[in-house]
């Protein structure tokens, strides 16, 4: 439940708009890429670094030092910085520019200053840290998701009802010395938008500075905001609403005026009207030019000209031709992440008469998959949509009876497990068990430790035994519970319509090879509360395996090729195998699933493919070696290392996910093939002669292009600013709730983003900050058309925050440089 806004004021339209500014965060148990900044893409992208630095965070730039490291390594040249300087026409040696003693002309930003940092300047205690203290502490219980012992005591009640009854019992402010804190508190009307009103009237913010000021003051609670945003959008999804959000800035807002009451003796308002006249003066204006100049800026894009004029030449080179046979000797389709380039590309130099495919991980299935001996599902597909159909897990080879009989044996073995959990964390039993059997549990510390097993079971395998896992599959076919009259499955009459989508989307209707792979992808990783995070980001933070299974089951199923045959004339071969197949990310490993299932007919082909596989994925493990610190090892050293860095529970980067990432790239595979693009570049096949109408191009350019903006704009936001979009250090994260998030250490805000550890090695940075560059390879016409009917990616696109080229006909790359006005 959250509260209703039952009073509209005229502080309405901006407080929505400050709401919308903020970006969700996702769970724990999918864990996947969210562009921080994707409530500001309707600013310029420099228009919307003034705005973040004003509301207290980094902006959208690294400081000076980093340049001058990325100049000296050579990946930022002074012939591109002077080229932008020129473009600017900012005079000055680049020397006085690195030092930071070329400054232009308004450079400096004003910051906004809030009560609680007054209040620290004017007692010498740390009031800011102190108030984040008590939302997030009191945002942790109200949200728990079975994590704690203690039930939560608001169940039923808003955010900001449940506050009220909170700070009604809150001693800390009064034991701080806050004056007259439970006569504040018993001021506050029960109706946030009231509670709202007063203390903005109270406040007597200038309405230059409002926006900024407001988003200030959730920036200092941007975990639990983002986490009240995610409430929202999901609701949204439903066509619902949620005000946990609208109760969280009511929340906060309160503490600014119970500072502004409590510290009247202390000349408190005198301070704050000054400031106050002082930021109102400086944002009088109307916002800050795109084009303002400032030394990072022009760092930033002399960096990111560097990286766009390699990849141009790269791509500006001879395409590299296909091998002419008419039917390749298989077809493996990937999701289009950036470790599957890699893979991708040595898969095709050990085995040249082989085909590749780049395709969203999710393989065009929207679905939501209900593990077996669970009520509930979760989403597989990108977090943009929402599923179609719900797809059960199932053991293969077994009678009704029997499925319900195991079904009850995992959920007994499951309860078992709660109950001995609860009863060894319990306050009566936690000292006396741990006195009584700790010593039992040193083998299992010890092999723990070292890697040889695994702390606890991986969460979709819990409470099921050896011979139940092999059978575990999920099921096509089409049901209907007869008592809830729940659907499961996908229907025979959408079957055709839905494989006909996959097939055109992803270029393959015709040439099919005896063996189809669909390839999904996975890490593994131990003990590590992001994890999801390093899975399919195309499947909602989950392995791209029952992606993979449900879309081979679907594309072998003999009436849906034979309806694609007669009413759409896609005519797949009698001889032709769809397989389904996981990529391990950490080792580089790929597993192909339902051998029992394969015809006898087939098994020299796909015995064939598992070999080319082994071979690419030692290829690509030792591409990857130097990154890991493994430079010139032998395969069997570098393999074991893999090996223990899925396994052990203390490894704080079991691989580097997708650090580095910079591009994403949709055009025919000879554009790009051959060509080491260094696991830098998102890649989806796209061959716009076979797509008439430019339906595949309009979704490619309004779903995957999308997502992998959202995933390099969290790398981007976890590196530029990890206070505020990042999370710390991942050697001190404490879960919250169970699945909500993590604290960086025992207390502070809800962390958002990646760790430090996921994008620096110890001794340098991994990931290079670089807005994308989203290469089409298609007509101008359509390109243009299809910005302009979508508002979100216009906004990219115009914004900056996404740099747009295209390869025209004459395989020239060429650069959006404003609407309609290409270079």
């Amino acid at each position: 439940m959250s509260s209703v806004l039952t009073t509209k004021s005229p502080f309405e339209p901006v407080i929505e708009r400050v709401c919308q500014r903020v970006a969700p965060l996702w769970p724990l148990r999918n864990f996947v890429a969210v562009n921080p900044y994707v409530g500001l893409a309707d600013r310029p992208f420099w228009e919307a670094h003034t705005f973040l630095k004003q509301s207290g965070g980094a902006g959208l730039a690294m400081d000076r030092g980093y340049y001058r490291e990325k100049m000296a390594s050579g990946h930022l040249r002074e012939e591109d910085l002077l080229a932008v300087m020129a473009r600017y026409g900012v005079k000055g040696p680049v020397e006085r520019l690195l030092s930071g003693i070329e400054e232009q002309p308004g450079g400096s930003v004003v910051r906004i200053v809030t009560l609680s940092r007054l209040a620290s300047e004017l007692d010498g205690s740390d009031w800011s840290s102190f108030v984040v203290e008590r939302i997030s502490h009191f945002c942790a219980s109200f949200f728990d998701e079975g994590q704690s012992a203690w039930k939560n005591p608001w169940v039923g009640e808003s955010l900001w009802s449940g506050w009220l009854s909170f700070a009604r019992i809150d001693k800390s402010p009064v034991v701080m010395g806050i004056s007259g804190y439970p006569s504040l508190i018993a001021r506050l009307s029960p109706d946030p938008g009231q509670a709202m009103e007063m203390v903005l009237s109270a406040l007597d913010v200038p309405e230059t500075m409002l926006e900024s000021y407001l988003f200030s003051l959730l920036s200092t609670i941007g975990g639990w905001a983002s986490w009240t945003r995610y409430q929202k959008w999901q609701a949204e999804l439903k066509n619902g609403d949620s005000f946990y959000l609208r109760d969280l800035l009511a929340i906060r807002l309160v503490f600014e005026w119970i500072f502004l009451e409590g510290f009247r003796d202390r000349n408190i308002s005198q301070r704050w009207k000054k400031e106050k006249g002082a930021l109102s003066l400086s944002l009088s204006g109307k916002n800050p030019s795109p084009q303002r100049v400032f030394p990072e800026r022009l760092f930033q894009e002399a960096l990111e000209m560097h990286y766009e004029k390699e990849l141009v030449a790269l791509l500006s080179g001879p395409e590299t031709p296909v091998p002419s046979s008419e039917r390749p000797d298989f077809h493996a389709v990937f999701c289009i992440d950036v470790r599957s380039e890699v893979f991708r590309r040595n898969l095709e130099s050990v085995a040249p008469g082989g085909r590749t495919i780049g395709f969203a991980g999710f393989f065009g299935v929207p679905l939501e998959y209900v593990p077996f001996g669970s009520v509930e599902g979760k989403s597989h597909l990108p977090i943009l949509f929402s599923p179609a159909y719900r797809i059960q897990e199932q053991p293969t080879g077994t009678s009704s009876d029997d499925r319900k009989k195991m079904g009850k044996q995992r959920q007994a073995r499951l309860r078992e497990s709660t109950l001995f959990k609860t009863f060894k964390t319990s306050a009566a039993s936690c000292f006396s068990y741990v006195e009584a059997f700790g010593i039992l549990s040193l083998g299992k510390l010890l092999g723990d430790s070292l890697g040889w097993s695994r702390p606890v079971p991986h969460p979709l395998k819990k409470g099921l035994s050896g011979e139940g896992l092999d059978r575990m599959a999920p099921v096509l076919d089409y049901s209907v519970d007869p008592e809830t009259g729940e659907q499961a499955g996908i229907p025979p009459s959408e079957r055709m319509r839905l494989a006909e989508m996959i097939l055109q989307n992803m270029g393959l209707t015709r040439n099919f090879s005896r063996v189809v792979a669909i390839v999904g992808h996975g890490s593994s990783t131990t003990n590590n509360p992001h994890g999801t995070g390093l899975d399919c980001g195309a499947c909602g933070g989950q392995t791209g395996e029952v992606s993979a299974r449900i879309a081979a089951s679907l594309l072998n199923d003999g009436e849906t090729r034979k309806r694609l045959a007669d009413e759409k004339g896609i005519l797949i071969p009698e001889d032709t195998l769809f397989i389904a197949a996981l990529h391990d990310t950490t080792r580089d490993q790929v597993r192909i699933f339902d051998w029992g299932a394969l015809p006898v007919s087939h098994l020299p082909d796909v015995t064939r493919l598992e070999k080319a596989f082994r071979e690419a994925g030692l290829k690509s493990m030792a591409e990857r070696a130097d990154s890991l610190g493994l430079a010139g090892k032998p395969p069997g050293i570098i393999l074991a290392d893999l090996e223990q860095r899925a396994k052990d529970w203390s490894h704080v980067r079991p691989e580097w996910g997708l650090a580095g990432n910079a591009a994403f790239i949709a055009a025919p595979r000879s554009r790009t093939r051959g060509k080491n693009l260094a696991g830098r570049v998102f890649l989806h096949d796209y061959t716009w002669q076979d797509d008439p109408g430019f339906e595949t191009l309009k979704l490619i350019l309004t779903a995957p292009l999308v997502v992998a903006n959202w995933i390099n704009m969290q790398y981007y936001g976890s590196m530029v600013d990890n206070d505020h979009y990042g999370s710390g250090n991942k050697v001190l994260h404490n879960v919250v709730g169970g699945s909500v998030g993590v604290l960086e250490g025992n207390g502070g805000d809800l962390r958002c983003g990646l760790s430090l550890q996921s994008l620096h090695d110890g001794k340098r940075w991994v990931h290079e900050p670089i807005r994308l560059l989203a290469i089409v390879e298609a007509p101008l016409e359509p390109i243009e058309t299809i910005i302009e009917e979508h508002d979100l990616l216009r906004n990219l696109i115009d914004n900056e925050w996404i740099h747009l080229f295209r390869i025209d006909e004459s395989g020239a790359v060429r650069k959006r440089m404003e609407r309609e006005v290409w270079k």
